[in-house]
């Protein structure tokens, strides 16, 4: 009985000696056994390309919208679906007590009331929104500056077209309540995010103003805005700020209502959940390219080697001996397919990470060029999981050996 550590060093030096020349050189540059390689590198490329486009498609629209509403909102819970918030009395202990709740980066009160913004040659239903946290803004502002004072304000660039202003103009913003209200306000600044309804919705504010509209104290507001130092730890964030203020109420009474980002637009995070049906797709057919390849390639090989298994089995190798040589050799040419796939992917992930040639048309797709991320987690699964189809594929045309038949080889010769 032959030594088994034996036979799997001799398959796998039969198969490496198959595969490369004596110089290391590739030998199976056969033009099918190109393509076949050529197939496995272009279905590994699309699939980590469109991986990193989607990831990161989506982060860019959730850091989006968690600039105009932050990732979780503690609310008043006898709020209706309206941006006419109830106030709610907010403590410095609660304030701090959610900042120090792990996951949790940044804590701020917002208040929030709709109104109408009008010129002499055209109106606009709009949000005013009055906040202590200017960062996501300050990041997108194309003209001007942040707003200093209660009555400045900034609008986006959107607004400004439509309404024909710019920066500094004065224009009055009416409130509608039991009274008509109307307060005269001046741009201070631009601010650009792509995101065309919000921007047309949205002008950014000093809280006070709010405040005093509505008869409000210095320690009451719309609500607690909180962000998370990343998407993932999204839910434990929110498990936190839900237990912190679930059973607890304001001086007034008040209970407070805990949402998520998803829940506070569930139409947006629904479309971009069809982007993951999206990537599923692609990866499907990409794999079904590959695994193709992989068959034509393994069926190549072995077609082109039926003299040496029928002398291998001549001399006494078994049909799993042989079996495992070609299947060896479809891991070299499986490996070189993947090894390229991922360089060439992950090159033009990078270059568009880092220099953003690839427009998009931002009024379409809310950034004006195409967003990449590299999840690595993802990427690592993809790999195992393109090897493990592969192996599994492997399989069946490893399987053509043993219908070899030694004398019929010999005959043939």
């Amino acid at each position: 009985m032959p030594n088994n550590k034996f036979l799997h060093q001799s398959e796998w030096e039969i198969a490496r000696r198959l595969y490369f020349s004596e110089e290391g050189k590739a030998r199976t540059s056969r033009p099918a056994v190109r393509v076949a390689l050529g197939g496995i590198m272009i279905g590994v490329m699309v699939m980590i390309v469109a991986i990193c486009v989607v990831v990161g498609f989506k982060q860019e629209i959730q850091n989006k919208v968690a600039g105009f509403g932050s990732h979780i909102q503690v609310v008043n819970f006898d709020n209706n679906a309206t941006y006419e918030l109830q106030p709610v009395e907010l403590s410095d202990s609660l304030l701090q007590k959610l900042q120090a709740l792990p996951h949790v980066k940044q804590v701020s009160i917002f208040a929030s009331k709709p109104g109408i913004l009008k010129t002499d040659s055209a109106f606009q239903g709009i949000v005013f929104k009055g906040t202590d946290y200017w960062d996501y803004f300050a990041e997108n502002m194309v003209d001007g500056v942040l707003p200093e004072t209660k009555n400045e304000v900034i609008i986006s660039t959107v607004l400004a077209n439509q309404l024909h202003l710019t920066t500094g103009d004065a224009i009055l913003c009416y409130f509608v309540e039991e009274e008509l209200r109307v307060r005269k306000l001046y741009i201070s600044g631009l601010y650009n995010t792509y995101m065309s309804e919000m921007d047309r919705l949205f002008v950014l504010g000093n809280i006070e103003l709010v405040r005093q509209l509505n008869h409000w104290k210095p320690t009451q507001a719309s609500g607690i805005e909180v962000l998370v130092d990343d998407l993932k730890h999204l839910e434990a964030a929110a498990d936190g700020v839900y237990f912190a203020t679930a059973n607890r109420l304001d001086e007034a009474g008040n209970a407070f209502y805990t949402q998520t980002l998803e829940q506070l637009n569930p139409q947006i995070f629904g479309w971009l959940d069809l982007l993951d049906m999206n990537v599923v797709i692609i990866i499907i057919l990409m794999l079904c390219v590959s695994g193709f390849s992989i068959v034509t390639g393994l069926i190549i090989l072995i077609l082109e080697s039926v003299t040496l298994i029928g002398t291998l089995k001549a001399l006494g190798a078994d049909n799993r001996f042989v079996r495992r040589i070609f299947i060896y050799e479809s891991i070299l040419l499986v490996g070189k397919g993947m090894l390229w796939g991922n360089v060439l992917g992950l090159s033009i992930v990078a270059l568009q990470y880092f220099t953003q040639i690839i427009p998009l048309e931002a009024a379409t797709y809310y950034v004006s060029y195409v967003p990449m991320a590299f999840p690595w987690a993802w990427l690592v699964a993809l790999n195992m999981g393109v090897l493990l189809v592969a192996w599994v594929i492997m399989l069946a045309p490893s399987a053509i050996v043993s219908q070899i038949s030694p004398a019929k080889v010999m005959h043939f010769e």
